[in-house]
């Protein structure tokens, strides 16, 4: 018995088959190439079909699919919203994946990338027999995988978790609206717009980053200015400190988890800045709570999304098959 585990992300494919110990093999990575809508999903099917024929050549019994995409899934209707994905505004890859493994018997799961981030962890990482714990994902943007008390939280739409939005600093501006307060400043898009502004409004900056155009800087060229005590970094890094930490702050006082992990493109690179991180959050945070958490790196680097994915379709099964 054995599960597919697909991990879609804004610019490539991982997938693999997973036995129920999480033991993986046929590892496959495909790039979108800037395919879009109704070209990925063709992707999709063209991996998971060529995986479906490997396990028959080894006969290997797929009992479910677990899919991470990178944004939204609708509960109700198995659509998908994916913003870095063009045309992935309501698609419906429920249907598209049902209709390629025409097969009644496999099931299929679809969840959040920030969900399965935290699957993974729990399974396999930084969470292990964790009841209540939150994976913070900071990359090209800001989102949170939550589970308290054993359960996963969805919301009413299945939008939880949106925690680049959360209101960080006084007075609105008009740019916060397509991503979010917290998101401006401190996601991996953030800190690189950030830092291109500061860089060309300080004219006489002569610092790290004025050593390439102010075009190619990237939020790892600030992570490791901010190293070398680069001033601009240092002020852009320090800043995102401070709202990493009043963020994380927000929600252990709201949810009480037992572990904050911190993952996505940034940490990575951010992890070293963890504890600094914490110490931030004691200011702002309810003061029991602060003490009962343990902020931690994610365990899994890159492929927390794929054995998210892949023990979503394990847990899921079991638990289906639990209440028959």
């Amino acid at each position: 018995m054995a599960v597919i585990a697909i991990d879609i992300g804004a610019t490539k494919i991982s997938s693999a088959i997973f036995t129920p110990d999480g033991e993986m093999s046929s590892f496959r990575k495909r790039l979108l190439n800037k395919r879009e809508g109704i070209e990925v999903g063709a992707l999709i099917t063209s991996i998971l079909d060529g995986l479906m024929t490997t396990a028959r050549k080894k006969k290997i019994i797929i009992e479910s699919i677990g899919v991470c995409i990178p944004g939204i899934v609708n509960s109700k209707t198995g659509n998908v919203w994916a913003p870095n994905i063009p045309k992935w505004e309501s698609f419906p890859l429920y249907r598209v994946l049902k209709q390629c493994v025409n097969n009644p018997s496999i099931n299929i799961y679809i969840e959040s990338d920030r969900s399965c981030y935290l699957y993974g962890e729990l399974w396999k990482g930084a969470a292990k027999e964790c009841h209540s714990a939150v994976f913070i994902a900071v990359g090209s943007g800001i989102g949170a995988g939550i589970m308290i008390d054993n359960r996963f939280l969805h919301g009413a739409g299945d939008i939880i978790g949106a925690t680049g939005w959360m209101a960080l600093k006084p007075f609105y501006n008009n740019e916060y609206k397509e991503c979010g307060c917290f998101e401006y400043y401190c996601s991996g898009n953030g800190i690189k717009e950030r830092t291109k502004d500061l860089v060309r409004v300080e004219k006489e900056y002569r610092g790290i980053l004025r050593q390439k155009p102010i075009a190619r800087i990237t939020a790892q060229d600030v992570l490791m200015a901010f190293e070398e005590n680069d001033p601009i970094a240092q002020q852009i890094i320090n800043q995102a400190i401070k709202y990493w930490g009043m963020a994380a702050a927000n929600i252990v006082s709201l949810l009480n988890p037992q572990k904050i992990v911190w993952g996505g493109g940034v940490f990575g690179p951010a992890a070293s800045l963890i504890p600094e991180i914490y110490k931030e959050s004691c200011k702002w945070a309810q003061p029991i709570a602060i003490k009962q958490v343990k902020y931690t790196a994610s365990q899994l680097s890159g492929n927390a999304g794929l054995i998210g994915a892949a023990y979503l379709a394990i847990k899921s099964k079991n638990d289906e098959n639990e209440t028959l």
